[in-house]
């Protein structure tokens, strides 16, 4: 797997002159955990979409600039959500930029079974750029634009690490856990459908047209390794702004297992604690005391937490450090909302992190949000 470790990049819009159209429309998509981006589909030499390809929902926006360049939409409209929330009934909704992909390219040189393989198991992107490794020291550095208009009921993450799921780690229906081989879990998969990280019976069937298709029958007990919050989350939720940082010291994520603190409710500093997990709310702000119509750069240093794998312990504590910048009456405000503090933050995986920032409309929540993002650069930090 290639890592960031050593990479550096600026992710800013190259400046392609004038535009007739003053918002221009990003519209290719990539299932970066099942497929490689093809080369038209790599924005500004850095990321690829996710989420719902509405004309609105992603746009280069040469209306509000970032350092003279034209910066990044996005918008989800009341009806764009698409995707099934965290309980029964809710829904969720995407539209991103990930950092974290592979092309053709990272697979050139391999075996040709890796990328079927990687395709099935769905770690496509482990092959790919724009990770880091778990326990690493990484600085990154983003800049944010909420309008005026923002709605104060908005729920959405702008800004997010995602953790990168051990695939071949599953528990059998005694609940024995086991890190399986790449042969050993694609047999698996040859007889089982993965709806999220529950197994189901493979059930084959003819449809009308005389097509062998297959569907999930039920459930057989078998769980698989598919992730859970994000270790870090940027956002907006019941009228705060917040920043968010989750720790899963479980070999085996366990997906009933909902700690998760409340932007309302947490106390800064003060982690919602289950066995395994650990959620805190690391900085919040009220909505109304949040800038807006103006650039926001948030400065990140983070040092990943270290977990001791099988033995599901925590080896060693990680580090959170947060610098916020902003123009007031003509001079640059520089604020440490987060001052080095000791944090638990990550996930017991091998693989490491990932960026992502766009939109994530999370809570059930339909309340249109639109906003503009720019200027990112991540390093690793001696």
């Amino acid at each position: 797997m290639k890592t960031a470790l050593i990479l550096t990049a600026l992710c800013l819009v190259p400046w392609m002159g004038s535009q007739a159209q003053s918002l221009v429309p990003l519209r290719g998509r990539v299932n970066v955990q099942a497929d490689t981006a093809r080369q038209d589909r790599v924005i500004d030499g850095c990321w690829v979409a996710v989420g719902t390809n509405k004309a609105h929902a992603i746009q280069r926006d040469y209306t509000r600039l970032f350092g003279g360049k034209p910066s990044y939409r996005f918008e989800l409209k009341r009806e764009d959500n698409t995707l099934s929330g965290y309980a029964k009934g809710e829904t969720k909704g995407r539209a991103e930029f990930s950092y974290c992909y592979a092309t053709h390219e990272d697979f050139k040189d391999l075996p040709p079974r890796t990328f079927s393989q990687a395709k099935r198991m769905k770690t496509v992107y482990h092959y790919g750029k724009g990770s880091c490794p778990q326990g690493s020291r990484m600085s990154y550095t983003f800049s944010f634009y909420a309008p005026g208009d923002l709605d104060r009921h908005v729920s959405t993450i702008f800004a997010q690490w995602h953790g990168m799921p051990s695939r071949t780690l599953v528990s059998d229906p005694s609940g024995k856990v086991m890190r399986l081989s790449t042969e050993e879990f694609l047999e698996l998969e040859e007889r089982m459908i993965f709806k999220k990280n529950i197994a189901h019976d493979k059930m084959m069937k003819i449809n009308a047209q005389g097509d062998t298709v297959y569907r999930a029958g039920k459930a057989n007990g078998w769980l698989v390794e598919q992730g859970g919050y994000p270790p870090l989350a940027f956002g907006f939720s019941q009228g705060y702004f917040y920043i968010k940082a989750n720790s899963d010291r479980r070999w085996l994520s366990d997906k009933t297992d909902r700690c998760n603190a409340s932007p309302a409710k947490a106390e800064v500093m003060q982690p919602v604690t289950s066995r395994y997990k650990a959620s805190t709310i690391a900085y919040k702000m009220p909505f109304e005391d949040f800038p807006k119509d103006c650039w926001i750069t948030f400065h990140v240093d983070i040092d990943w937490t270290v977990y001791g794998k099988e033995q599901e312990t925590i080896l060693k504590p990680g580090r959170l450090d947060v610098v916020m910048s902003y123009p007031a009456d003509g001079k640059i405000v520089s604020r440490h909302i987060v001052d080095s503090e000791t944090i638990l933050i990550g996930r017991n995986d091998e693989e490491g992190y990932y960026f992502k920032f766009g939109i994530y409309r999370v809570g059930n929540s339909t309340v249109p949000v639109c906003y503009n993002l720019a200027g990112y650069e991540e390093h690793a930090r001696e």
